[in-house]
């Protein structure tokens, strides 16, 4: 035989033999995976279930917790609404006098007594002497 093809059939059966060990190997190990692989999942779900429950115990202490503080928050702005409500009485109880004008016309009645107080001032001032001046001459 030549060399030539005999270097060629020794490099193809160098190159098929780990690839068929592979093969087998990979054949071997796929039992013990799937098997593996189902303990895993198995322990998953158990643990999914563990959190699930875990999480519903949580959300229901929440529940709890803010049903507590908005009772609390709810007892205190009665509180506070029943305060407010005595102070109203008491400050309408006080002020018994009714008002008889607004603020918009209490300073319409201000200004006009202003204006009124410096005609009187302005007449006071120059009516002493009623002499008749003229500008022209």
């Amino acid at each position: 035989m030549r060399k030539g093809p005999l270097c060629l059939m020794l490099v193809t059966l160098s190159i098929m033999a780990p690839a068929h060990g592979e093969e087998s190997a990979e054949e071997g190990h796929s039992t013990p995976l799937s098997l593996s692989a189902g303990s895993q999942i198995n322990e998953l779900q158990q643990r999914l279930k563990d959190s699930e429950r875990q999480r519903e115990e949580l959300s229901k202490q929440l529940q709890n917790a803010d049903g507590e503080r908005e009772s609390a928050q709810l007892a205190r702005l009665r509180q506070e609404n029943q305060r407010l409500k005595l102070q109203l009485k008491e400050a309408q109880a006080g002020s018994s006098v009714p008002r008889w004008l607004t603020d918009q016309q209490q300073w319409f009645v201000i200004g006009a007594g202003v204006a009124l107080l410096a005609l009187l001032c302005g007449i006071f001032a120059s009516g002493a002497s009623r002499k008749r001046r003229q500008w022209l001459n």
